[in-house]
């Protein structure tokens, strides 16, 4: 209960904090490159990359839903990695990870960065419906942007790490039963889908990953949840990656800040060890002394989450089962 209650007392201050990281990382979409560019992976000069911005993924009656994509020259295919903002679900946008996507896209890794909608004219589960989205519009494009739609993973910070997450555990089927998730189950306002959703790994930074900790009464995220945890239990669960952890689940990487007071390291931890528990592989790098903030900008996460993704998705690595 303790621990429920300092987690509850620390989310509380997301919106605000968001948005100040959002000031901090959209500046402009180059001022974002510049900040979380490391040196290449290779041993020779990094691969050239061509940017494509403003394309449509989905519409949502009248709202275009944005992509841009980064995407590196010469012969394919490649792998490819989904990239989604943070923001409390409220704020951010495509260009905030940037320099995740380059540095992604200099080893030879298309990214595909992401604008979804937005709490709290757009609640839950508006968010990872987009994110969906995104993953069946990449490998129905995969052709045209020379990606093997096989090779895809997904990766994301703060609220952007809760919904990569979210997709890769929900869509990570332990049964037959085809297109089913168990996000449907939990939410029957989420519609099924059929097509696949699967990923082969994911990276999350910041990531809140249980909110079924959070007091009964608070009111916290019901500009989001669309009301307390007594009010819309089914929608906590729904939203909660750590409840649908599965043997099926992909290798998933975590980086948190050891000082972060707005979502706290015990989050990841646990999700890792429900990870682990479950045989799945689960990494998780503990920036020192660091907050929220400082870990979003912390280079060395850079590089370790670009590392994951070539280790799992590069050609010659072993796919998930």
């Amino acid at each position: 209960m303790a621990h429920a209650v300092k987690w509850m007392r620390r989310i509380s201050v997301l919106p605000a904090a968001a948005a100040v990281v959002v000031m901090l990382s959209l500046p402009s979409a180059a001022a974002a490159e510049d900040v979380a560019a490391p040196a290449p992976l290779r041993a020779d000069s990094a691969l050239p990359y061509r940017l494509q911005r403003d394309l449509t993924y989905a519409t949502r009656g009248e709202e275009r839903l944005l992509l841009d994509a980064w995407l590196p020259t010469g012969s394919g295919p490649f792998p490819a990695v989904l990239v989604v903002h943070g923001g409390a679900w409220r704020s951010g946008g495509k260009g905030q990870l940037a320099g995740y996507a380059r540095s992604l896209a200099r080893e030879g890794i298309a990214a595909f960065a992401i604008n979804y909608r937005l709490a709290p004219r757009h609640k839950f589960p508006a968010q990872i419906e987009d994110c969906r989205d995104a993953v069946r519009w990449i490998r129905k494009h995969a052709e045209d942007f020379q990606v093997d739609p096989v090779r895809l993973g997904a990766l994301g910070y703060s609220a952007g790490g809760h919904l990569v997450t979210l997709l890769a555990t929900t869509a990570a089927k332990d049964t037959g039963d085809e297109g089913k998730s168990p996000i449907d189950d939990a939410a029957p306002v989420v519609k099924r889908q059929e097509l696949d959703l699967s990923l082969q790994c994911v990276c999350a930074g910041g990531a809140p990953c249980d909110f079924r900790e959070l007091g009964s009464d608070s009111r916290t995220l019901a500009f989001w949840l669309g009301g307390s945890p007594a009010e819309v239990p089914e929608l906590y669960q729904a939203a909660s990656p750590a409840a649908f952890v599965t043997r099926k689940a992909p290798p998933m990487f975590f980086f948190h800040g050891e000082e972060d007071a707005l979502v706290p390291l015990r989050s990841p931890q646990r999700m890792v060890e429900q990870l682990r528990s479950a045989n799945v592989e689960a990494e998780l790098h503990v920036v020192e002394n660091a907050g929220h903030i400082a870990t979003f900008f912390n280079t060395a996460s850079v590089r370790k989450s670009v590392e994951f993704f070539a280790r799992h998705l590069r050609p010659g690595t072993q796919q998930s089962e």
